[in-house]
């Protein structure tokens, strides 16, 4: 159940070119929570008529629910919502779409590329034992790094530069995982679409499960619009605000898109 509250932004932190946002909401981890992957739609400004999806990084429930967001600036709407200090309310609706299904006792591969990454930190918080293989342009664009390192039971780091960690792709570090052990639950990945696309194609050589987390331009938020659609394997369509944002990486047709 989606529900809209007017939030409290409790701590800004600057994470390199990334904001991290820890606010206050209410009831709505406690009314609407389905897992990790999840995102709010936010509205950003009273002259912007559209909300701005940003996937939710961890989430709280208390008194009150809390959730942190992790976004970088993309355009105008994300620009003043980087510009939010303490103590400052925001409108929220969420939280929207549908998780990982993560078991608390499964062990997963969790797979992130830049932005991508912050979602997969509510993956490592909710079960014990799981990999993270987190990609970035470069070190200076690395993010998360010691929350997974103290959520996970291996953290391993990659820069298309070399800059920190392996010197290559997300999708590699992967394969060199899967090579060596295939016992994971499943591989949960986030990030750039030709970044899943590879993760996709690794894990399904070495017959693990994976889901993956789609991003696509949202208008509603909550199906009523279709903006978001997504051509599945199938021939079907699907809506990355309803349907997913996660999806099983069989239903996705990754040739839809470059």
């Amino acid at each position: 159940m989606k529900v809209e509250r007017s939030c409290r932004v409790r701590v800004k932190t600057l994470l390199g070119d990334a904001v991290r946002l820890d606010l206050e909401v209410g009831d709505m981890v406690s009314a609407s929570w389905r897992g990790p992957g999840q995102f709010v739609h936010i509205k950003c400004g009273h002259s912007r008529l559209l909300r701005r999806p940003i996937s939710v990084c961890t989430c709280q429930r208390g008194a009150p629910d809390t959730l942190s967001i992790v976004f970088e600036v993309r355009g105008s709407g994300t620009e003043w919502l980087a510009r939010r200090e303490a103590g400052d309310k925001l409108d929220v609706l969420g939280l929207l779409g549908n998780g990982f299904p993560v078991r608390k006792e499964g062990r997963y591969l969790l797979a992130g590329g830049g932005i991508g990454v912050p979602p997969l930190l509510g993956c490592a918080l909710e079960t014990s034992g799981s990999t993270a293989v987190l990609g970035f342009r470069s070190q200076d664009k690395c993010l998360l790094a010691e929350e997974f390192q103290a959520a996970c039971a291996k953290v391993l780091l990659a820069t298309d530069d070399g800059s920190l960690g392996y010197h290559g792709f997300v999708d590699a570090l992967v394969r060199q995982e899967l090579e060596q052990d295939r016992a994971y639950t499943a591989v949960l990945a986030c990030g750039p679409k030709p970044m899943l696309k590879a993760v996709a194609a690794v894990a399904a050589q070495f017959q693990v499960p994976c889901q993956v987390s789609l991003e696509e331009r949202m208008g509603c938020g909550v199906g009523a619009c279709l903006v978001c659609a997504c051509k599945k394997s199938d021939g079907s369509m699907g809506h990355v605000c309803k349907d997913g944002p996660v999806f099983d990486a069989g239903e996705v047709d990754w040739n839809d898109e470059p």
